[in-house]
């Protein structure tokens, strides 16, 4: 048995714990068998977010403004930048890690850059993960890792490794879960939280860790530059003690990981539902408000928890359940009235420090805005309260004011500190508001928004109300309308001095799957007030996500920043972003967002499905071997992506008729369902989806005509059907051995005018057709053509050269394509369409073999309908990844 070693005083060393700035979300399920996952907090989510108040200044882009702006209302990391040369970091695009892109540590990203150097220089690996929005943080990166004589240390001793944790939940998930089983095997007790700290082999395999330590020893805490000594040598002298204890910490961590075997067949009815119910409302704060909450914590932090909102919002509409009607509503008027709200500028800061949602960590979050939209949304569509839709009203202007690109997408997050100091920009004195509202104003303001009160918080009053309005109304003996109308006045006057001072750092990279479910928010909230400007917003938003954040197999990409999309999608982003399109059909009957949906979904089956026991890992077959592959159904602050996913198939088998989405969303229930018995208050939204799965709801689009079809995922340019169109096929419904899939450059086409196209053909295995020309001659080449309504031409077609196949029977090599052909070309628009809706018709025609026969010719057909505007009109350039300018 392994005799654990401890970074503690003695040998070794544990973290303090974590400290309320960088806490996670919910429960640890190695901990608590019936809360799985918890306080490891959100490990499968990610991100920041940006600001473009300043996106029509000039030309720089969103991401050179947000340097120049870091520069100035933060200081540290930027002006202490040109003290030490850049080191491995400095060509990543993500915020965090560019932060650390001048420390003396010589940082490298996560890759096979920095195991192959540990492993050739046999020394460990020193792994740091975080996220920019983290307080601690940036403690640990400025008294820490600036640090010259604990840096030369570092660099001495260890490959280190930085990671942004919201770019990379997969190693943050694993190793946040090593260190939860480390400090549970060591007897130190504590928890997890970030900065995540970790000690691992050159193969990746973790044997310590914990979170944040100061740079020297101080109060008991191991400071970090003797951690680092201790390790050293340790490394030096036993390392057999450490590649022992890391084997055993590695096998722990996979098992862990693993979903359990179910040891009885699954069971999936109300009666579950009602079983995670009961579970969530036992949690439910009846004095302050909330869900989540345990009298016997000594933690007093509580979050929104979106997923668990959203079940009891369900049961209450659904199945007129009033203890959760009463829980959620009283929740949600307690968040809004509390610090947790940013009362002037709008929207939510991630979670409050205290049971009366008081004090906030400030940092704000893109996903809690677009969960609590949502929560709000729905409250309002049950109750017709007007204060549900300000609640909307104010995170929607505060996204579009603060967190939205330029293009479209959305950005990740707010830091919560400005100055080192948490909530400076937010806070106020009683001296500050007089003197900008006057004598008049000032002490009304202050009586409204708890300025009377002790002040709980160092840096200053955090705004909140603590009577409801109705009571004011009374107090100050004034009309409703006239006091809402002067107190919004006021916030407008106080908001606009805010802005003015040293603001928060914005991490303006853009994620796939937290935009997913900003547009799902936008597409309810436009659908439910009527707003049309929140349908374009997430309009513009999901054709951005889906035209530039995709590789040149058209599979999605994780994140964007600066004109770079990369790093592979997981389940969350793919089931994120699909609800977001699911959304934006059933807001707008556009069709061209189902057929986005289906594609996306088809591709999500394809890459993540596991065909063993169900459900989804969650990343995808292609993805980089890591010690541990997870498949898991436990929500954090996202909801879980396989639950989603169910919901998603829910909606799409009502959509479309067709039962294999029905078939996937039973078998992943079927997978999850036993996790329901061992952690009823983790599984939130898989009780949600087996909700829906039972009762059926009829999902129904606005009966509306799609008519500018190609902007992205072929939009209307799909094919007829996953077959060729040959009469045999019609009648014995055999798979296609090819089927096509076609892209556009632009939105609408311009009359007169040029745009591209491309036609991908997907091979089935075991088959190919013939390139074009073919060689030999005497095959039939595979040809791409269009028919059009008003003389669109099909021009300058650029066929690949295929591969060389050798065939029994043959003296020469013949020329094929397999798996894959991408055909691209261009359509010319005559002048004369301008108005009008051309109707496209493309063909691709080949000739199926594989190695002992060939099959006749067969055509597949795609039709679509596109816009043809005037010179000069505004058209988008979209699927840009599939339009390389090399090509």
């Amino acid at each position: 048995m392994t005799n654990w070693i401890q970074i503690h005083a003695m040998t070794f060393v544990v973290a303090l714990v974590c400290f309320a700035g960088c806490g996670s979300d919910e429960s640890d399920p190695i901990a608590d068998s019936k809360e799985p996952a918890s306080e490891l907090g959100d490990a499968s989510s990610l991100g920041f977010g940006d600001d473009a108040d300043d996106a029509a200044a000039g030309t720089k882009s969103d991401a050179e403004q947000q340097t120049e702006k870091h520069a100035q209302h933060t200081g540290h990391h930027e002006k202490k930048s040109h003290k030490h040369p850049a080191n491995h970091l400095a060509g990543e695009t993500s915020p965090y890690l560019l932060m650390h892109a001048h420390n003396p540590v010589d940082w490298y990203p996560w890759g096979p850059e920095a195991f192959e150097k540990a492993r050739k220089e046999n020394k460990p690996i020193f792994l740091s993960v975080g996220y920019s929005s983290c307080y601690w943080c940036h403690v640990m990166e400025r008294l820490v890792f600036m640090n010259e004589k604990i840096a030369k240390q570092m660099n001495e001793n260890f490959v280190c490794i930085k990671v942004d944790r919201e770019e990379r939940p997969d190693v943050d998930d694993i190793y946040m879960t090593a260190l939860q089983i480390y400090i549970i095997r060591a007897g130190i007790g504590g928890g997890g939280g970030w900065p995540l700290s970790m000690f691992l082999t050159p193969d990746g395999k973790p044997f310590a860790g914990g979170t944040y330590f100061p740079p020297e020893d101080e109060a008991g805490r191991p400071g970090f530059s003797g951690v680092i000594d201790r390790i050293a040598m340790m490394w030096r002298e036993k390392p057999q003690e450490l590649q022992q204890q890391a084997e055993s910490l590695t096998t722990a961590v996979q098992r862990t990981m693993k979903p359990q075997l179910a040891l009885k067949p699954a069971k999936y009815d109300r009666a579950s539902v009602a079983v995670v119910t009961q579970a969530v409302l036992a949690t439910y704060d009846s004095v302050h408000g909330g869900v989540g909450y345990r009298p016997e914590s000594r933690n007093p932090s509580k979050f929104p928890v979106g997923a668990k909102l959203a079940l009891l919002q369900y049961e209450a509409r659904r199945h007129g359940d009033e203890e959760a009607d009463k829980a959620v509503l009283h929740t949600l008027d307690r968040i809004a009235a509390g610090g947790i709200h940013d009362h002037l500028g709008g929207g939510f800061h991630r979670y409050s420090t205290d049971r009366q949602w008081h004090v906030p960590h400030f940092e704000k979050m893109l996903y809690d805005q677009a969960q609590l939209a949502d929560a709000y949304t729905e409250a309002y569509r049950r109750t017709s309260e007007p204060r549900y839709k300000a609640a909307v009203e104010g995170i929607v202007s505060f996204v579009f004011a603060e967190m939205t690109d330029t293009l479209g997408g959305f950005h990740s997050a707010l830091d919560a500190e400005s100055n080192a100091i948490e909530g400076e920009s937010y806070v106020w004195t009683v001296k500050e508001v007089d003197s900008i509202l006057g004598p008049q104003d000032g002490p009304l303001f202050r009586a409204v928004y708890g300025m009377d009160e002790a002040r709980v918080f160092e840096h200053g009053y955090v705004l909140h109300l603590p009577k409801p309005f109705a009571e004011v109304v009374v107090e100050q003996k004034l009309e409703p309308t006239m006091l809402r109308a002067r107190l919004a006045d006021m916030r407008q006057k106080l908001l606009a001095v805010r802005n003015k001072r040293d603001l928060p750092l914005k991490d303006d990279k853009i994620l796939a799957g937290w935009n997913g479910l900003m547009i799902a928010a936008l597409a309810d909230a436009g659908k439910t007030f009527q707003r049309n400007d929140y349908l374009e917003a997430a309009d513009k938003a999901a054709t951005f996500v889906l035209g530039r954040m995709r590789d040149e197999d058209g599979r999605m990409l994780r994140t964007y920043r600066g004109g770079v999309a990369k790093l592979n999608a997981y389940l969350d982003d793919y089931a994120f972003i699909i609800r977001g399109t699911l959304a934006l059909h059933l807001a707008t009957g556009d069709e061209k967002w189902l057929n986005a949906s289906r594609r996306l979904m088809d591709q999500q089956i394809e890459m993540f499905w596991n065909e063993t026991s169900g459900g989804f890992f969650f990343t995808s077959h292609h993805h980089e071997a890591l010690i541990a592959r997870t498949r898991n159904v436990y929500d954090s602050a996202l909801p879980a992506g396989n639950a989603v996913s169910i919901r998603n198939l829910v909606r799409l088998t009502s959509l479309t008729d067709d039962p294999k989405y029905a078939d996937y969303a039973e078998k992943t229930i079927i997978a999850f369902a036993p996790q329901i018995e061992r952690a009823p208050g983790s599984v939130t939204t898989l009780a949600l989806a087996i909700g829906e799965f039972l009762d059926k709801p009829d999902f129904a689009a606005p009966n509306r005509k799609n008519d500018n079809g190609s902007i992205l995922d072929g939009s209307d340019i799909l094919p007829v059907g996953d077959e060729s169109t040959t009469d045999t096929q019609k009648k014995t419904k055999k798979p296609a051995i090819a089927t096509a899939r076609s892209y556009l450059s632009v939105d609408r086409l311009t009359a007169g005018g040029v745009c591209r196209i491309v036609m991908i053909v997907d091979i089935k295995d075991g088959w190919h057709i013939n390139t074009n020309p073919s060689n030999p001659k005497f095959l039939i080449p595979t040809s791409f053509s269009i028919k059009s309504k008003h003389g669109t031409k099909l021009v300058r077609v650029r066929y690949p050269a295929g591969k060389k196949l050798v065939l029994e029977g043959f003296d020469d090599p013949i020329h094929v394509h397999e798996k894959r052909a991408v055909i691209y070309g261009e359509l010319e628009i005559p002048a004369a369409a301008v108005g009008k809706a051309e109707e496209l018709e493309l063909t691709v025609r080949y000739q199926p073999c594989n190695e002992v026969r060939c099959l006749r010719p067969t055509t597949v057909t795609l039709t679509g309908k596109i816009t043809v505007v005037a010179p000069g009109a505004a058209v988008k350039q979209i699927n840009e990844n599939l339009f390389h300018p090399a090509r």
